[in-house]
Formats: C-alpha cells, sequence, structure tokens
C-alpha cells in the first residue's frame, strides 16, 4: 500500500512539475513582455485549465464576470500570449476630412480677419463669397486648425464683469439649506411663455408659497426682474 501511496504521490507531483514548467516555457516563448493587466488574464485561463474548464468557478474566484471572462478566453492563442493584451480603441477607418484646403484657407482668412466671430457668422460671409460650406463644416474646420496650432484664439479683453454695487430689493436668493418659518417666509417666483395668438407673445407669473401651498398667477406682456420682485 505505502508503494502505491508514494507512486500516486509522485505522480501527482510530476504532473504539477510539468504543468508549472508548460506555463514557464509558455511565457519563455512569448517573445513579448507581457503587462500586468495581460499576465493577471493569463492566471484567469491557467486556473480554469487546472480546475475542470468550470468558468462559473473561475469568475468566482477572481471576482470577473462570465462576460469579461468569454470575451478573454474567445481572443486567448495559447501559442500567442499577446493575444492577452488590450487592443487599441483606435477606429480602423479615422473619418477623413469632409473639406478641402483651399475651403479651409477661406475659413482661416476669414477668422483671423474676423478674430471673434463664430462659425455661424462666417459660415454666411463665406456663402456670400461663393463658398459651400455648412456651418457645422466651418465648425470642424476651425476645430481642426485649432488642433493643428494653425489658428490661435485672440487674447481676452482685459474688462471684467462688475458686480452689483447695491443689493436687490427683491428676489433675494435664500441658502439651499433655509428652513421657512411660516407663510410668506419663502416664496418661489416661475416664468412661462404663452402664445394664445398668432403674433401675441405673453408671460405667465407663477408665485407659490413654499408653506401655504398658495399660487397666484397673472400674465403680463414682458418679464422683468421689477415684476417678478412685486409678484
Amino acid at each position: 500500500m505505502a508503494q502505491v501511496n508514494l507512486g500516486r504521490y509522485a505522480g501527482s507531483n510530476l504532473h504539477m512539475v510539468g504543468a508549472m514548467l508548460a506555463k514557464t516555457r509558455q511565457l519563455a516563448h512569448a517573445g513579448v513582455e507581457l503587462s500586468r493587466e495581460a499576465r493577471k488574464r493569463l492566471q484567469w485561463m491557467d486556473w480554469y485549465r487546472d480546475h475542470g474548464e468550470n468558468a462559473r468557478l473561475t469568475c468566482r474566484h477572481f471576482g470577473i464576470s462570465q462576460d469579461t471572462f468569454y470575451t478573454w478566453w474567445r481572443r486567448y492563442n495559447p501559442r500567442a500570449l499577446g493575444s492577452l493584451e488590450a487592443r487599441s480603441s483606435r477606429p480602423r477607418r479615422v473619418r477623413q476630412p469632409t473639406w478641402t484646403a483651399e475651403q479651409a484657407r477661406a475659413v482661416l482668412g476669414l477668422r483671423e480677419r474676423y478674430p471673434r466671430w463664430g462659425k455661424d457668422k462666417l459660415a454666411v460671409l463665406l456663402e456670400r463669397e461663393g463658398w459651400q460650406v455648412s456651418v457645422s463644416m466651418v465648425g470642424r474646420v476651425l476645430r481642426h486648425l485649432k488642433e493643428r496650432g494653425v489658428l490661435r484664439e485672440p487674447p481676452r479683453s482685459g474688462v471684467a464683469a462688475q458686480r452689483r454695487s447695491r443689493p436687490r430689493p427683491y428676489a433675494v436668493r435664500k441658502p439651499k439649506e433655509y428652513q421657512p418659518q411660516g407663510p410668506g417666509d419663502l416664496v418661489q417666483v416661475d416664468t412661462l411663455e404663452l402664445r394664445p395668438l398668432p403674433g401675441v407673445l405673453l408671460k405667465q407669473f407663477t408665485a407659490r408659497d413654499v408653506v401655504s401651498r398658495w399660487d397666484v398667477i397673472e400674465a403680463h406682456s414682458r418679464a422683468t426682474a421689477s415684476l417678478a420682485g412685486s409678484r
């Protein structure tokens, strides 16, 4: 009995040593150094084969989804371990420009003449000069010129926006965490456009008391801050 057990033990050890040598030879003949992520995926494949090719058990052991495992299992080539490397996300066919070099020069020339004009105004000028371009095409040309460093944005003017010198007597915004104490303490104001007849535009003001849920609705011909504050 002892001899039989010893033989089984020796055979098991030889099997494990052979498997380890096979994996070592795989890495030795790979020809490229695998990244950390690729070596991790190689562990999935080895563990999967050593445990009866049980995908569910393998996914549970490594904490991965079955979709992820099968994706890499289909890509896996034991003779080319580089198949476990992440593929480039760059599309095979890169979209080519839909404009000509002459159109790009025309856009560049107008933009340099009017450095603060956008694609909408430039498209109108280009059409007046006989160029068949769309607004979206002009925008793509401008972006392309900026990415290449051909077109540079003009420096911003040094004029800074001035803050209100005096507080507003109406429509003072409460802090977000403010809790109203009683009716009239907090009122929400909103406006809505109404078009009852062709060519007629009215502004609907809606004021709601947050506490009492009392609503006041009025319609005016225009929407101004003073009207909103007086509601």
